[in-house]
């Protein structure tokens, strides 16, 4: 069953995701603590997610070990393509989501790497944005289901 391996946030921009156990997320504001979190915040700032699965391919193909939270989505999954899911509604937990967009790489994450060739292999690999529909947590190892 494909679930969440771990949850990243931090409350600045520009700086280091913190690994935490849960986090809190609002409808229409985002996740409570993290960098993004506003009274109204756009749909594509509220939830980023990536595969561990593209995580560990591209640091296989490099010999690189970049942990995945370095990667700057605020949950990492495992067992599930997310690129499927774009325009669905999914369940982490009890959390309601709509998977709004794939999530692009960008100059800044590949400066944060310090990799150049990030934005061409993660191009469709870099996870997907999601709007947050229902309140609630999401608890590392949380089950994902496709509504």
């Amino acid at each position: 069953m494909p679930n969440v391996i771990k949850i990243g946030i931090t409350k600045n921009n520009n700086k280091e995701i913190i690994e935490v156990s849960e986090i809190e997320l609002i409808a229409g504001k985002g996740i409570k603590g993290d960098r993004h979190f506003q009274d109204y915040n756009d749909p594509y700032n509220q939830l980023s997610i990536i595969e561990s699965e593209n995580i560990d391919e591209y640091n296989e193909k490099y010999n690189l070990n970049i942990p995945y939270l370095k990667f700057r989505r605020n949950i990492i999954t495992k067992g599930i393509r997310l690129n499927d899911l774009v325009e669905k509604k999914i369940f982490i937990g009890k959390v309601q989501l709509n998977v709004i967009d794939l999530c692009r790489p960008c100059r800044h994450l590949a400066e944060k790497l310090g990799q150049d060739n990030i934005i061409k292999e993660f191009l469709r690999k870099g996870g997907i944005r999601c709007e947050i529909i229902k309140d609630g947590k999401i608890f590392v190892n949380d089950q994902i289901k496709v509504i």
